[in-house]
């Protein structure tokens, strides 16, 4: 047996430690393994939306403003929604130019993050 002085916040511990050969020692616990990976989820089918891109919310939240209407053309970064999440106004612009074909959401619904806004041609 060894003894040991540790010192841990200033105070000091005196640990005795058995030696033991290869053949005495506990052997190590497996490591632990990550759960399997789920499946990620079907993206939301649209309801009212015609357009082939999709627009989508980033993140979790309630719409605030739809600023954008049906038949409305928009350019890249255009504002089409505003999401309001964590007491902040998050804008949803257009992923590129063109026409919005459909809003699937209006002031006051709560959305998950990747359910589908507008879409767009």
């Amino acid at each position: 047996m060894k003894t040991y002085t540790i010192t841990v916040n200033g105070t000091a511990y005196e640990v005795t430690v058995e030696e033991g050969t290869a053949k005495e020692s506990p052997k190590a616990a497996p490591a632990p393994q990550a759960a399997p990976k789920k499946a990620p989820a079907p993206a939301p089918v649209s309801q009212g939306s015609a357009g082939s891109i999709a627009i989508t919310a980033s993140v979790p939240g309630k719409v605030y403003k739809v600023e954008a209407s049906v038949g409305q053309s928009v350019k890249a970064g255009d504002t089409v929604v505003i999401l309001e999440a964590m007491k902040m106004e998050i804008p949803v612009v257009a992923p590129q130019d063109g026409t919005i074909a459909g809003i699937d959401v209006a002031a006051g619904d709560t959305v998950e993050s990747g359910d589908t806004l507008a879409s767009m041609n």
